[in-house]
């Protein structure tokens, strides 16, 4: 909390604070903005305590699309302020950080010049507070390095909505974002890129305990779910081609991304679109390239249960055994992410490919609705040869040296061979500590500090999922 220290700071000190900037608007550079502990999951969620966001007025406007930064400037303490906040930085200087402190807290070593100011006037410790400030800016905007072991083979991030390709539960949906430049400035070299197509049926609940979560609250008209399937495959074709991402569909693409750009596989979270009609299947692998397919999300639909609502199948449906047995005859990747135990113990015994469990967590005991998945979960997953991805969800995993030690916890549960990486990127609900692909050179870092070895390390972000993927693919 910021409040922690922040009554011992005099109005109008020189102040440091790194976090997350949330903009008024959407797209629009600004040069007032709110700085948070956490970034947003996007720009329409709020809900923050007053003790956690700093209003920010900077000297020049900030470009939206950047990710976390450090802010200098005065510290001012409100009171009756018409948006509830309680404290503001005027005439900040504002740079790009690659990853903010785990604390965060406005206390002495956050106040800029103190010591300087001992003894010394005014002039003399300002001098002092702008050179330091120009040193720490520079290093604060340097890139991680990318160290070479993880450009020697595709990486993967096994389910994202970078971009903001998904549809959304808007009527018009956000604009896109850059996902191209990201990806090569980090060395990500694909991702499975996910429609969705059943958030025009859900919405985001709040329970008493202050915990939000998706569910769905009426069913799909007939032809609804189809048609927004058509509509998003559209959308991510259309930014692969506007932003020049390469289209995977081929084991030997995968291999080869690389070294070609950054490319998409093409996926959907859900099989709603099939609307019960295994001809669909057909046609999005031959017409829209799909090769990741996702059964289930947040409606409990034609093909099985999910973890975050009551059970109504008891598990997978015979449809849902169905669109397994036909992915493995076409050569799609089968996810069963979403999809409650009882789903994954038939999908594991219909299916003669490895299963994928894209982006989820590991738990001794995962609660009601949780998607986190149990050691014997996992265990589904792994036995038939397949991969788990670990989610950087900063309520699990506050830092990326606590998201490797989860990753560290999931391998030695089902082996290294067997744990990936799925950011589900722009999905989340809750603040991600991966929140852009530039970082993941901070991850790689932080796994091999895990103890893993390079070869391990590069096997969890690609190598995994590209046997998987070139396993599924022999049609």
């Amino acid at each position: 909390m910021i409040h922690e220290g922040a009554a011992g700071v005099a109005p109008g000190a020189w102040v440091r604070l790194d976090g997350h900037p949330v903009f008024p608007e959407p797209g629009e550079a600004s040069d007032t903005f709110l700085l948070t502990q956490q970034p947003a999951c996007c720009a329409a969620h709020g809900g923050w305590h007053a003790d956690m966001v700093v209003e920010v007025h900077a000297d020049t406007p900030l470009d939206w699309r950047r990710g976390p930064v450090r802010v200098r400037g005065r510290w001012e303490l409100l009171a009756d302020d018409p948006a509830g906040w309680r404290y503001r930085i005027r005439a900040a200087e504002v740079a790009p950080l690659a990853e903010p402190r785990a604390a965060w807290a406005i206390g002495r070593r956050n106040v800029l010049g103190l010591a300087a100011f001992a003894g010394l006037s005014a002039m003399a410790g300002l001098a002092g507070c702008a050179a330091q400030a120009a040193d720490e800016t520079r290093d604060a905007g340097k890139e991680p390095a990318v160290p070479p072991w993880l450009s020697a083979q595709s990486t993967v991030d096994i389910h994202s909505h970078a971009g903001h390709v998904s549809l959304g539960r808007r009527t018009v949906p956000l604009p896109f974002t850059a996902l191209a430049a990201p990806m090569r400035e980090g060395a990500m070299h694909v991702v499975c890129l996910a429609i969705v197509t059943d958030s025009s049926t859900d919405h985001v609940v709040t329970s008493p305990s202050g915990r939000r979560r998706i569910v769905a609250y009426r069913e799909p008209a007939p032809g609804e779910m189809s048609s927004r399937g058509e509509a998003g495959f559209q959308r991510l074709t259309d930014l692969a081609a506007r932003q020049g991402l390469r289209v995977v569909k081929t084991a030997e693409e995968l291999r080869a991304a690389c070294r070609d750009g950054p490319s998409v596989i093409v996926s959907a979270e859900g099989a709603d679109f099939l609307e019960g009609d295994l001809a669909r299947l057909d046609d999005a692998y031959h017409r829209h390239g799909l090769r990741h397919l996702q059964l289930t999300h947040y409606r409990v639909n034609e093909l099985g249960d999910i973890q975050t609502a009551p059970p109504v199948h008891q598990g997978l449906t015979d449809f849902g055994a169905a669109v397994i047995q036909r992915c493995n005859e076409l050569g799609i990747v089968v996810d069963v992410a979403h999809g409650t135990y009882a789903l994954v113990q038939r999908a594991a015994q219909v299916t003669r490919r490895p299963l994928v469990l894209s982006h989820t967590s590991l738990s001794q005991h995962p609660g009601r609705y949780s998607r986190a998945i149990s050691p014997e979960h996992a265990r589904l997953v792994a036995d038939t040869g397949g991969v788990i991805g670990v989610w950087p969800v900063a309520s699990i995993y506050p830092t990326l040296a606590d998201m490797a030690q989860g990753m560290r916890s999931m391998a030695d549960l089902v082996g290294v061979a067997h744990v990936g990486l799925g950011t589900d990127m722009l999905g989340l609900l809750s603040p991600s500590v991966l929140d852009s692909y530039r970082k993941l050179p901070l991850l790689a870092r932080a796994l091999r500090d895990a103890g893993f070895s390079e070869q391990e390390a590069g096997a969890i972000l690609g190598g995994n999922y590209a046997r998987v993927y070139a396993e599924s693919m022999k049609a």
